[in-house]
């Protein structure tokens, strides 16, 4: 009898030790599922829609007070309903009836508010930009919407209904081709509530020809100085699972900074994998968002952010 005690604790010992190791793992599996499925339906919805801009009303007065806004909510209802099988939609003051919870855990570790309008989530991504160099135009503070889907996916919206198209310009705001970010929940309130489990993002850049993207961070490693072609092999090199942002990969990460780190608009530049030449790169200014082209053997110190693969 004492034998079959002492196997028994053991045993229980074990499994109090690699229980929630095994757990945390199927989650992953899970989410990392549920995450690229909702990336392929939501991606095929997109596609399906004319065009990503000019949906709903978003005026301002001369004081730049919001008079009108109802974009997000008609974005919605009026396209993105029109693709996608969804259940319930939200305005921004019932985020919750769409499972949309109060707060989040950002990949940082950070405890935040769900951002209820284009302000909350990225202070810099509101505003009036332009010093004649590159693409400038108004971005109104626009409220967010949600909705849920028939899968079980609660999914805030952040719109722009006048985000107009790249042009090749070598200098710009990322700001100005966002159409609309969404940040999706897989499984409602029920927790973790985090970002790079059940939380995470997408966005959709340019009005027609449209780039769905769904960058989750990795790590990032700085504290080194990086050409373009060595930022790239330094996430390759730290783990085959990893590689360096496409440059609207690289945009959605910034325009989704409160989610993602610490210091959000620290000023820094970041290299995305995307060239704009032979001889040039594209890099952000973490500090205002604005991407341009840079030398891709300039040895300034530029840190590099990873995504998974």
């Amino acid at each position: 009898m004492a034998e079959i005690l002492l196997s028994l604790t053991i045993i229980g010992i074990v499994a109090a030790i690699t229980l929630p190791s095994l757990t945390g793992n199927i989650n992953e599996r899970t989410w990392n599922t549920q995450r690229k499925a909702l990336y392929a339906r939501m991606s095929q919805a997109i596609a399906l829609m004319p065009a990503m801009n000019g949906y709903g009303t978003l005026t301002e007065d001369e004081n730049h007070s919001v008079t009108a806004d109802n974009a997000a909510e008609t974005f919605v209802t009026e396209g993105l309903s029109k693709v996608l099988k969804i259940n319930n939609i939200c305005d921004a003051d019932h985020l919750a009836d769409c499972g949309i919870v109060s707060k989040i855990t950002t990949f940082a570790g950070d405890n935040i508010d769900m951002p209820k309008n284009l302000k909350e989530l990225n202070p810099k991504g509101a505003g009036c930009y332009g010093d004649g160099r590159g693409s400038s135009m108004s971005i109104i503070n626009s409220k967010a919407a949600a909705f849920e889907t028939q899968n079980g996916e609660s999914i805030a919206v952040f719109y722009n209904p006048a985000c107009q198209f790249d042009m090749n310009s070598t200098f710009y705001y990322s700001s100005v081709v966002v159409c609309a970010n969404f940040i999706y929940d897989l499984n409602g309130n029920k927790g973790p509530n985090t970002v790079g489990k059940d939380i995470g993002i997408m966005t959709v850049l340019y009005p027609t020809d449209t780039n769905v993207v769904a960058p989750m961070l990795a790590k990032t490693i700085s504290s080194a100085r990086y050409t373009q072609p060595d930022a790239g092999k330094a996430c390759s090199v730290a783990s085959s699972e990893i590689r360096l942002p496409n440059k609207e990969e690289l945009m959605a990460l910034w325009y989704n900074s409160l989610l993602f780190v610490e210091n959000p608009f620290a000023q820094q530049g970041l290299w995305a994998s995307t060239v704009y030449d032979a001889k040039n790169g594209w890099l952000i200014d973490t500090s205002n968002g604005v991407i341009y082209v840079v030398p891709k053997d300039d040895t300034r110190v530029y840190s590099v952010r990873c995504i998974q693969r």
